[in-house]
């Protein structure tokens, strides 16, 4: 396998895992980067741009990172709060009147983060084209009714965390989600993220698309379900289910149009850098880019506010602020790591105590909802590099 890029001295074990995903794992094409203290100290990339080309994947080459644009949008929420403009501890109808509906009256900002708020099914799914507008969007959430009373429990909201996230910071700012992030998080850290992405950064865009696992992957790295998880993602009334199919049918993910969208549950565009260095701009100084969080900022988002049985993805998870914390569901560096994966690759975090900001990105997806087995062999090998 050729592979491009660099590692810092003691981070060999890093380059060794991501060559391994090529031989071993069945990586086609894919990127991962790693800061340490805000400077680069692993750039590595290889195989193809388009899962199913021939070009050769850049050093600039950016993917769809599904649900690890969740972390993205948690911050614009966070740096509002930070900024006094925005109380995490209010309700959300304070800010959004009609979301006041239905029984959500009580729904702190706060339960949006942690997955609390109860809304993550449409008992009316959008269809691409309706997700894609957010007034269609958050309209439908604002009606819903809450499947759980409101901060009593938690499930995954892997669609509605679009427009619950994008209409809050709509309402505070007057500016989309997508335009929030381009102004205030990923100009000022110098990252190549986008939520809504431009058209004249479509040509690095590669194509993704779902792969199966090669069958020498079948070792340790593959973990067998539960039934449980099994028949909640079989059964069409589940949650679970019903959870992934609020847009209906399931977008394409390579549609210009879907890219151009502004979904920032699920549709964020970034190269592993740009990943990497948010996640960095997070915990730290950077090179080269502008510090996002205040210290006081950090301990609230990696702070526990969700855990135990979630009543979507069924295992347990634990979730801080908007972002997942280290836990079985998925393993990231250590106790205090806190950042987000994409369903069936992608993966960003930051780990204050060590310093350490990771991101990766894949044009090739599994099955694996939380723990993709190519990412978490990654991440063993930056604690193996920090021993």
């Amino acid at each position: 396998m050729d592979v491009n890029g660099v590692v810092a001295e003691g981070f060999e074990p890093v380059r060794d895992a991501f060559v391994g995903n090529f031989e071993a794992r069945g990586d086609r094409g894919a990127a991962v980067t790693v800061y340490r203290d805000g400077h680069r100290v692993v750039d590595l990339w290889a195989g193809t741009k388009d899962v199913d080309g021939t070009a050769p994947w850049q050093r600039d080459t950016a993917q769809i990172v599904r649900s690890a644009t969740k972390g993205v949008a948690a911050a614009a929420l966070l740096l509002l709060a930070e900024r006094g403009e925005l109380d995490l501890d209010a309700p959300v109808g304070e800010y959004w009147p009609e979301y006041k509906a239905a029984g959500k009256e009580r729904t702190l900002v706060w339960h949006l983060l942690a997955h609390r708020a109860g809304v993550p099914v449409l008992d009316r799914p959008l269809t691409p084209a309706q997700a894609a507008d957010p007034v269609r969007g958050a309209e439908a959430v604002a009606a819903q009714a809450p499947a759980w009373e409101p901060g009593t429990d938690h499930g995954y909201h892997a669609q509605t965390y679009s427009w619950l996230t994008g209409e809050l910071v709509r309402r505070v700012t007057g500016r989309s989600i997508g335009e929030w992030i381009a102004d205030e998080i990923a100009g000022p850290v110098g990252a190549d993220l986008w939520v809504g992405l431009p058209a004249g950064e479509a040509a690095r865009v590669g194509r993704v698309a779902q792969s199966e696992a090669p069958a020498a992957d079948a070792g340790a790295l593959r973990v067998r379900p539960k039934r449980s998880v099994s028949e909640a993602y079989a059964d069409p009334g589940s949650l679970t289910r019903r959870a992934f199919a609020a847009i209906t049918p399931m977008p394409d993910e390579n549609d210009p149009a879907y890219r151009a969208a502004v979904l920032p549950a699920s549709n964020g565009i970034a190269t592993a850098d740009g990943l990497a260095r948010f996640y960095a701009s997070l915990i730290g100084e950077l090179d080269g880019g502008t510090r996002l969080f205040a210290p006081g900022t950090v301990e609230p988002a990696r702070t526990e506010r969700s855990s135990g049985p979630d009543r979507v993805l069924v295992v347990s998870t634990r979730f801080g602020l908007g972002y997942m914390l280290h836990g079985s569901a998925s393993p990231l560096l250590s106790d205090g790591s806190f950042g987000h994966p994409g369903r069936g690759g992608a993966l960003g975090f930051a780990d204050p105590a060590s310093g350490i900001a990771f991101g990766y990105v894949t044009n090739s997806f599994r099955k694996s909802v939380t723990a993709d087995p190519r990412a978490q062999a990654l991440v063993r090998a930056v604690r193996t590099a920090l021993s």
